[in-house]
């Protein structure tokens, strides 16, 4: 049986670093995935505002459980070695932060490129990223995403089955629901890789994201699949529910991806939020 370390996505329930806190301690959530702070996303964090970040985080008794990098969130055309710079920073202030997770994805394939073709060149920066991090024992953890490479549950399997020990999974529902991906199909063929789960729910007529276990993600399934395994598991909220600030930022296509509420209303980020870690909260209370 697992032990469940709740985490979130804070930006999603406010911009500066005292409301993402006040946010996680409202709702008993006492981890980050750190992802937008004080208009600053966290791949272009120094050490001195890692190391800033960190106390910050301390006082308040919040824990880091992954970085919310958008690592491979570059077209597979792209010139890799200045994202590369970053990423290396970026590892740096995982381990000032205390977690041994970054969050990444496996590149955009937006202009028609073959996948097939691109795939030696996928696996080449995968590799350096993976092999870097692991140095400072940071593991790189894959979110499958529209429009990468691993945005269908075989294209992940050959991630994960090729670079075994070297690069972990992170589940999430939503996007593969808006991939079309069959969530149980899925996870059976992922489970052994994943190292933790994002909690968000959604639909296949429109790929709108809604509260946790109201929309076809199997949500119920997930997490109890997450609680046969063994040690602390990280379920990590990603609301979804309501236009943030940087949203925009963190989509392809100016943000046009990511179709948002159409059953489920909210006045305010915070309102979302809210009802988002109250939906987690009673999902994981019936399994």
């Amino acid at each position: 049986m697992a032990n469940f370390l709740l985490s979130a996505f804070a930006d999603e329930g406010g911009s500066t670093i005292e409301e993402q806190i006040d946010a996680l301690k409202a709702n008993g959530i006492d981890h980050i995935e750190p992802r937008g702070i004080n208009g600053v996303n966290i791949a272009d964090f120094t050490s001195d505002m890692a190391k800033e970040l960190k106390k910050r985080l301390d006082d308040a008794g919040i824990g880091v459980s992954s970085m919310g990098s958008p690592f491979g969130k570059i077209e597979i055309t792209d010139d890799f070695a200045p994202h590369f710079e970053k990423f290396k920073q970026c590892v740096e202030n995982a381990c000032i932060l205390g977690t041994s997770n970054i969050r990444m994805f496996s590149f955009y394939f937006t202009k028609g490129e073959s996948h097939a073709e691109y795939r030696d060149e996928v696996f080449e920066r995968l590799e350096k990223m993976c092999d870097y991090s692991l140095k400072s024992g940071v593991w790189c953890c894959h979110e499958n995403e529209k429009e990468i490479y691993g945005d269908t549950a075989e294209r992940c399997l050959d991630i994960y089955s090729t670079l075994k020990g070297r690069i972990a999974a992170v589940f999430d529902p939503a996007n593969f629901i808006q991939c079309g991906v069959d969530i149980p199909s899925a996870l059976d063929m992922l489970s052994p890789y994943i190292r933790y789960f994002h909690i968000k729910d959604a639909v296949y007529a429109t790929g709108n994201v809604v509260p946790a276990g109201k929309g076809e993600g199997h949500l119920s399934e997930v997490v109890a699949r997450a609680n046969t395994f063994e040690g602390d598991v990280f379920l990590t909220l990603e609301p979804h529910l309501r236009v943030f600030d940087g949203l925009a930022a963190l989509e392809n296509e100016g943000g046009t991806a990511y179709k948002l509420k159409d059953d489920y209303s909210y006045p305010t980020n915070r309102d979302a939020f809210n009802a988002a870690a109250a939906a987690m909260k009673e999902l994981i209370s019936k399994v």
